[in-house]
């Protein structure tokens, strides 16, 4: 997570970096013929804001669950008044939700029925290499198959799942691969949290569409999505009633931070973020997101009368690139009812795990050309991705300390580990001791010339997993990097 001063340092300059490093790519074929929808023609908060549908398993034997998905192209009203054909886990938009739980396995069965190759990553996961969808680790398309097997055996996580395949990736997760993983115990379950209809994954991102609704994409085409998506719906409305609600946010965009508030300027609770809950509830007004972070939040709407109508707004100057008018609204809450209300946020909420002693100190830089044109490339200590080549080996069972640098000047990125949840130890020499990074992290973001410390143990698994800018377009130019644990 990343504060507001970050975003003010950085909010002046995000534009230029974003096109003078060559992000900015003609368009080619079709898209190029198309006219754009005008985002300010879009009529806000007229599409109701779905929850997510919870996939069920087809067969359940002792501790383990089977699930199937089809991954398939589907149309789907996004904007109103238009049909837009999206790439879909199970036919929903966003994907569906798998509830699952620490000690039971989950075996997912994914079908890919698209006519380009796909990888499946449980984003945040502790899983062996075969099932972590790595980027090479391809489902062939038209009717390829692969079954991924989650041991779950981590404690309670907010995770997701989306496309992995390199060079792909970003344009499959744009067009609309992404589903929520929700991983529980009895340290979570315990706590008497706001649940079931009270308990409402949010999937953030934004879009770009032409005249007749279809998606534009472009990669790098950060200055021209500015349609807002909240759980598959252009600008939606979600009604609530006056009592506590947990919101599982997931910033699920290619490139765009989101800094979250409430339109009327009241706090809320954020009581976990990637890894699960924090040690106690955050009080705070705002909540900032880079691509691939998650924010645990409680909203008590018992403080307005029945017929509030309140907005979840997006603050503006950390959203660089788009009209503010525009991208500064989320989505928005109608308090329509009463509703009893038992559910508690307890003044502590869970134990975090010590940190054992660090053997090892390792330096890792990202940095992209930023005035190369469209041929700019993105590098992870100087080195384009190579999936052949193994960039650090780390021997099993140690615990490590990663220092990782923003070289550039203009452009941010954010920085994500595959099989490991890690501590923010220091942002910027500062030692994290509080606050929204003090918790179990698995992305972490980087504005120009930032620095963090970052600590974790590699155990569990010995093999080959990716460390990466989780900003999917510097991914795809070659920001990521191979680890094998030994």
């Amino acid at each position: 997570m990343i504060t507001r001063r970050t975003f003010l340092v950085a909010g002046a300059t995000v534009t230029g970096a974003l096109g003078g490093a060559g992000l900015l790519l003609p368009p080619s074929g079709q898209e190029a013929a198309a006219a754009d929808l005008d985002p300010a023609g879009i009529r806000k908060f007229t599409l109701r804001m779905p929850v997510p549908p919870v996939l069920r398993p087809y067969a359940v034997s002792g501790t383990t669950r089977y699930y199937a998905m089809p991954i398939k192209e589907v149309n789907k009203t996004v904007v109103p008044g238009r049909t837009t054909a999206v790439r879909t886990f199970n036919g929903s938009f966003p994907g569906p939700v798998i509830k699952a739980r620490s000690g039971e396995r989950v075996v997912v069965r994914q079908t890919n029925q698209l006519s380009v190759p796909t990888s499946v990553h449980l984003h945040g996961a502790h899983v062996p290499e075969d099932s972590d969808g790595g980027p090479m680790d391809l489902i062939a398309p038209n009717g390829g198959r692969k079954t991924y097997t989650y041991p779950n055996t981590q404690p309670h996580a907010n995770l997701w799942f989306h496309d992995h395949a390199h060079h792909a990736e970003s344009e499959n997760v744009f067009r609309g691969l992404t589903g929520t993983y929700l991983l529980t115990d009895d340290t979570e379950e315990r706590l008497g949290l706001p649940s079931g209809a009270y308990d409402v994954p949010v999937s953030l991102r934004d879009a770009r569409f032409d005249d007749s609704g279809a998606l534009v994409y472009e990669m790098g085409d950060f200055l021209h999505r500015n349609v807002i998506l909240a759980n598959g719906k252009a600008w939606p409305y979600f009604e609530v009633a006056a009592r506590k609600y947990r919101f599982r946010v997931y910033n699920t965009a290619n490139m765009r931070y989101f800094d979250l508030s409430l339109s009327d300027g009241s706090e809320f609770q954020l009581i976990g973020t990637d890894g699960g809950l924090l040690p106690a509830p955050y009080r705070t007004t705002s909540v900032a997101l880079s691509p691939g972070e998650r924010a645990d939040i409680v909203v008590d709407f018992s403080r307005y009368p029945v017929g509030t109508e309140l907005v979840l707004a997006n603050r503006p100057d950390a959203v660089p690139g788009g009209p503010a008018d525009l991208v500064s609204q989320v989505l928005q809450f109608r308090v329509t009812r009463t509703a009893a209300d038992s559910s508690v946020v307890p003044g502590v909420l869970r134990t975090l795990p010590e940190l054992p002693p660090a053997t090892v100190d390792r330096s890792v830089e990202l940095f992209m050309d930023e005035t190369s044109g469209p041929h700019g490339l993105a590098y992870i200590d100087g080195k384009v991705y190579d999936h052949d080549r193994i960039d650090t080996e780390i021997a099993y069972g140690t615990t490590e300390i990663w220092t990782v640098t923003n070289a550039n000047q203009i452009a941010p990125h954010n920085f994500h580990m595959h099989l490991v949840q890690f501590r923010v130890l220091e942002r910027n020499g500062q030692p994290v001791t509080s606050g929204p990074e003090y918790g179990l992290k698995d992305t972490v973001s980087l504005m120009p010339g930032e620095t963090v410390r970052l600590q974790a143990t590699f155990t569990g698994y010995r093999g080959t997993y990716v460390y990466h800018c989780h900003i999917f377009d510097h991914a795809a130019m070659g920001m990521m990097a191979n680890m094998r644990i030994v």
